[in-house]
């Protein structure tokens, strides 16, 4: 295997990769990820945890990666969603070889698919690795969810924030995940525990199961913001995007997958799948924002900046910024709402593009404006819409 000396070499060489290997493009994503097997289906992937994933960014180390599995025989397949395969010793020796120009410098911030490489090296040095236990993962297009590791690598995506929130194709990702028992962490398959159910507890060795899901938990796969906090690890789904100063209280919240925060967020209700809640809003206790297949007709529901989701209310329609929804009260797409001619003039004072006639209009005509304050009234039980007049602000010591 040759090194590569100067960093003109390497280049040179990066230029040569990509010339000369037939229908090479530049992936969409990729990245290397330990995997874990099954306990009865050694071949079968039950979770893919990626130390460092690449989303349109890092193509030389795509190009090093390529080549490194040409030496070992394997043909990279750039027509494909996805293209996984395994990795061993003699492809981490050939990309550290390609590396050697920058490995001095790869600490830190700098050039992680290198450090990634040679954490990678010195792990099976030490302690060897079974087949399929590493293996490289490439997007070349958004596809439809494939395999576990492609799967898994958009879940990171997603989290990490290195994609928006709804911009991925998740289609088929239930179908790709295995529903497994999760312990401390680990997927255990359900037909491994059935099979040796008698053996496991009668030597007293049937694991504490904490869940069993498709999806892991969020904190096992990511590290927040420092100012993020989570009370309780089972209240965010992994593909969940908090962003920081985000604040995930115990009891009646959840954060889906495929949801979350654009800012500093106060969450003590659920964001069901595909909801996103914007910076300085609070979703009061047992507050419910509902997802694409709980009754919005397939319409994502996103929350403005500094809105107030009461207790036990439940949010299905998009919310502008600066709106409430009263303690208990239900606003749906469906939900009648009288606004009264005196506020419905202020509130089309501040959403210029509102252009309403009458009192009374379902819960969809409102969705997306400003300021608006959803009540109920106490005596008749009718909903009503007024202008907004309380600033709703958290408390900066708390995110």
């Amino acid at each position: 295997m040759n090194i590569t000396q100067t960093t003109d070499a390497f280049k040179a060489l990066i230029e040569n990769i990509k010339s000369t290997t037939k229908g090479y493009k530049d992936p969409l994503a990729f990245g290397i990820c330990r995997v874990d097997l099954g306990q009865l289906n050694v071949e079968k992937s039950i979770q893919a945890t990626y130390p460092l994933i690449n989303w349109d960014e890092n193509f030389g180390s795509a190009a090093i990666f390529v080549k490194a599995l040409a030496e070992q025989g394997v043909e990279v397949d750039f027509t494909q969603n996805e293209f996984v395969c395994n990795i061993n010793i003699d492809f981490l020796k050939s990309c550290l070889n390609a590396f050697t120009p920058y490995s001095d410098e790869a600490h830190g911030d700098a050039h992680k698919n290198i450090q990634v490489i040679s954490a990678l090296y010195s792990q099976i040095i030490s302690n060897g690795s079974f087949e399929g236990e590493f293996k490289v993962t490439f997007l070349f297009q958004d596809g439809a969810c494939e395999s576990v590791e492609a799967t898994y690598l958009k879940l990171y995506a997603l989290s990490q924030a290195k994609v928006g929130l709804r911009e991925l194709n998740l289609n088929g990702a239930f179908g790709a995940l295995p529903n497994v028992a999760w312990s401390n962490g680990q997927p255990i398959e359900l037909d491994y525990l059935r099979e040796f159910e008698i053996e496991l507890k009668i030597a007293n060795e049937y694991p504490h199961i904490d869940f069993v899901d498709k999806f892991p938990r969020f904190l096992q796969h990511i590290i927040p913001a420092d100012n993020t906090r989570i009370l309780d690890t089972s209240k965010v789904r992994f593909g969940a995007q908090l962003a920081a100063g985000t604040t995930v209280m115990p009891g009646a919240s959840y954060i889906n997958f495929n949801a979350g925060t654009t800012g500093s967020v106060m969450v003590e209700g659920r964001i069901s799948s595909s909801a996103i809640v914007g910076d300085g809003s609070d979703v009061g206790g047992g507050a419910s924002i509902l997802g694409v297949l709980s009754g919005t007709d397939g319409n994502p529901i996103s929350v403005g900046k500094n809105c107030l989701l009461g207790a036990n209310s439940t949010c299905g329609i998009p919310l502008g910024d600066g709106c409430i929804i009263d303690a208990g009260v239900a606003i749906l797409e469906g939900t009648k709402i009288a606004i009264y001619p005196e506020e419905l003039t202020k509130l089309m004072s501040v959403n210029t593009n509102m252009k309403m006639e009458g009192e009374i209009f379902k819960g969809k005509q409102l969705a997306g404006f400003y300021g608006i304050h959803y009540r109920q009234n106490s005596m008749t039980g009718e909903i009503t819409a007024s202008r907004s007049t309380r600033e709703i602000k958290l408390n900066s010591d708390l995110h």
